[in-house]
């Protein structure tokens, strides 16, 4: 007897649909997965076995033949033993076909029939809903994250045989309640008041964050650059859901998706380990999975010890950081992921972190200098729109009792110039000023003339290229937004000018 039941599968970020055919005729009993299924996939047979005895069911005894259509889509993981067992159990007339066919199967079997999580569930459910499916019977555990996805009810499976006396009517369904997007007060553990000192810095980091820039930090060490990136996402604007949404089903993927929340609340903050391989920090991996520069998308990728990455890992970023994504292609698979993050990195100036401090002497040779800051190529430079340089804070700042400006203050502003750039930009769907394109920077960066003189003064003096020539131009663009827009003054240029001063301190003499 033959039975067709409804799955999903995913390639990417995208679920497709996957009829899961099973076929039990009489003759020697053989057992036959096809479909180009993984070693995941053909070892179903065992779980799926043990978890319908286990069950109280009747395992066939026969030629089983289990087809994944379509057949030339790779089937990847666990998550077509449930609709595997649903379609023996079909097959056999213990659930009758059109009981099964209203309702959409994904999930793991335990050996005693309890449905375990799997990853991936929130793109395989947007799937599932633009294909026209209204119930969907997944893992008890990934219901949260489903029921954000409006018009497709979503019945958690606890195990094979709740589902089954569910679908047949011995029991009641219980239909997982729809959940509403609630943007969640959060505690953030860093905050712009515990920085003390630093006024530089700290708005720096306000103008990298109202434009989306990114943002460069030389400092010695103990100067604060890892507590002032790891306060930054204090003052990101808050998620939208579109935002929230398209960060849980990266996180849905790679099986990040923890807590009852079953939806990310807060922007993310990615700190790779300087030891970090490209595949890791890009993505890839046999079935292209995603890496830190996803995982970042719509919040911060902290890179410590900047120049302690490997040359080929920090070349790797050149590529995502113009275009906001990554394709990722591989023998078996290939995948394309958002990555619209804020880079923030950090370094020493030197090997021993001494550089021009005040307090200690630096033990460097200049050739041990050159070769550490030539880890940081110029056209990775040149894609660091802002560069900032901190020193050691003075007892005053540290003995001090006065707390420095709360980050809630600050993000007001950053609001404030978001909302500003969202309005100006939405028939254009960008929405800050790091996302404008040449032709738009024609149209939205317009210079007063004292603007423009100084602006020509220093493309000349600091030997811009035309890549920082237009990153220069963004943050001043950013600088104005904060001035509550307008058109782009002299001292707009001048502050952005500031931030670009390092390079030539630094590696002027040495490039």
């Amino acid at each position: 007897m033959l039975s067709r039941i409804k799955s999903y599968g995913l390639m990417g970020l995208a679920g497709f649909s996957v009829t899961v055919e099973a076929d039990v005729s009489g003759g020697v009993p053989a057992y036959e997965t096809v479909g180009l299924p993984d070693a995941a996939v053909r070892e179903s047979k065992e779980r799926v076995r043990a978890a319908i005895k286990n069950s109280g069911f009747v395992y066939p005894v026969g030629r089983i033949t289990v087809n994944l259509a379509p057949a030339d889509m790779r089937k990847e993981g666990s998550f077509y033993d449930l609709p595997i067992a649903i379609g023996l159990l079909t097959a056999t007339g213990q659930i009758k076909q059109e009981q099964a066919d209203k309702y959409m199967f994904i999930g793991e079997l335990a050996l005693d029939g309890t449905v375990r999580s799997i990853p991936g569930v929130l793109p395989m459910i947007i799937g599932a809903y633009k294909d026209g499916i209204t119930k969907a019977v997944v893992p008890e555990e990934n219901a949260a994250e489903a029921a954000y996805i409006e018009g497709i009810s979503i019945i958690p499976a606890k195990d094979l045989k709740s589902v089954v006396n569910g679908i047949t009517g011995k029991e009641e369904i219980n239909v997982y309640e729809p959940r509403r997007w609630d943007r969640a007060s959060i505690t953030y553990a860093q905050d712009f008041a515990d920085i003390k000192g630093q006024q530089g810095a700290k708005r720096a980091a306000e103008i990298a964050v109202a434009g989306g820039h990114n943002l460069l930090l030389v400092g010695t060490p103990g100067s604060g650059k890892t507590m002032l990136a790891r306060s930054i996402p204090s003052i990101l604007p808050e998620l939208t859901f579109e935002e929230a949404l398209e960060i849980t089903k990266i996180h849905s993927v790679t099986g990040a998706i923890k807590g009852t929340n079953g939806i990310v609340t807060e922007r993310p903050f990615r700190s790779p380990h300087h030891t970090a391989s490209s595949a890791s920090l890009i993505g890839g991996g046999t079935r292209a999975m995603p890496g830190e520069i996803s995982l970042a998308h719509f919040g911060v990728l902290f890179l410590d010890e900047f120049p302690e990455f490997r040359k080929d890992t920090l070349e790797a970023l050149r590529q995502p950081l113009e275009d906001g994504f990554v394709t990722i292609t591989r023998a078996a698979a290939r995948s394309t992921y958002p990555a619209q993050f804020m880079l923030v990195a950090a370094m020493n100036p030197c090997p021993c972190g001494n550089y021009g401090s005040r307090i200690n002497a630096c033990r460097c040779t200049a050739q041990q200098i050159q070769r550490y800051r030539n880890r940081i190529s110029g056209p990775m430079l040149d894609r660091i729109d802002i560069h900032v340089e901190m020193g050691e804070v003075g007892y005053s700042d540290i003995a001090g009792r006065s707390s420095g400006e709360p980050s809630s203050r600050i993000r007001e502003r950053v609001n404030k110039a978001r909302d500003i750039q969202a309005k100006r930009y939405q028939k254009h769907g960008i929405l800050f000023n790091a996302q404008l394109t040449s032709k738009l920077m024609k149209e939205y960066c317009v210079l007063t003339g004292e603007a423009e003189a100084l602006m020509k003064k220093a493309f000349a003096s600091l030997k811009l290229s035309a890549r920082a020539y237009t990153r220069l131009l963004k943050v001043s663009r950013t600088i104005a937004d904060l001035d509550g827009g307008g058109d782009i003054q002299a001292q707009h240029i001048a502050e952005a000018i500031q931030y670009r001063s390092l390079e030539s301190k630094y590696w002027g003499d040495i490039r």
